[in-house]
């Protein structure tokens, strides 16, 4: 799914906005088609629905604001070797078999026939810039991965986002590094 797309916007903001709008498209039907039809125009709002749906369930998901700010603070203050072995859990926890590797690269994951490199030894770097992303990008192609993922808590350079998007980087940053980090034992706060 492209990442602007409205799906992808949807999924992003509050559920409620999903539902609401399948809402609206229901009375809009309601109010504007035949008493015969209007039924078939509500039926298009049913994505929006089920947009809603899932966006509600991720959203109950999430760790709370206070876990959120836990494991972040943790995170801030590992060590490497305690960070690696922390994303390794979590990746294994989610059906990834991980491989530490030297280089540009920190890990290999591999799933279902796809495999990804990511490097993460620079988690704690204020403003990484294109230089770690372009080393990374050089090492997915090397290895023939399918993606490759840069993990950092600091904001990246304007360079460094630019090569991001047009060489699809993904970036690991602290939300989503939140989200997967979610289940750590040593973040067990509500």
């Amino acid at each position: 799914m492209a990442p602007n797309s409205l799906f992808a916007v949807l999924l992003r903001s509050p559920w409620w906005i999903s539902i609401l709008i399948a809402i609206v498209f229901a009375g809009a039907s309601k109010a504007l088609l035949p008493d015969d039809y209007w039924i078939f125009g509500a039926m298009g709002g049913f994505p929006m629905l089920a947009i809603g749906c899932i966006a509600l369930w991720q959203q109950l998901q999430a760790p709370s604001a206070k876990k959120t700010d836990a494991i972040l603070a943790a995170v801030s203050a590992m060590s490497w070797r305690d960070f690696a072995l922390a994303l390794e859990q979590a990746w294994q926890r989610d059906g990834y078999a991980v491989q530490r590797i030297e280089g540009a690269a920190d890990f290999v994951l591999t799933r279902q026939g796809k495999t990804a490199v990511v490097a993460a030894k620079r988690w704690k770097a204020a403003k990484p810039g294109v230089d770690a992303l372009q080393e990374l990008h050089a090492a997915m192609q090397a290895r023939g991965a399918s993606e490759c993922q840069y993990v950092t808590l600091g904001t990246l350079s304007d360079n460094a986002q630019r090569f991001a998007r047009t060489h699809q980087v993904k970036l690991v940053q602290p939300q989503a590094l939140v989200l997967l980090l979610r289940h750590w034992p040593a973040t067990a706060t509500p």
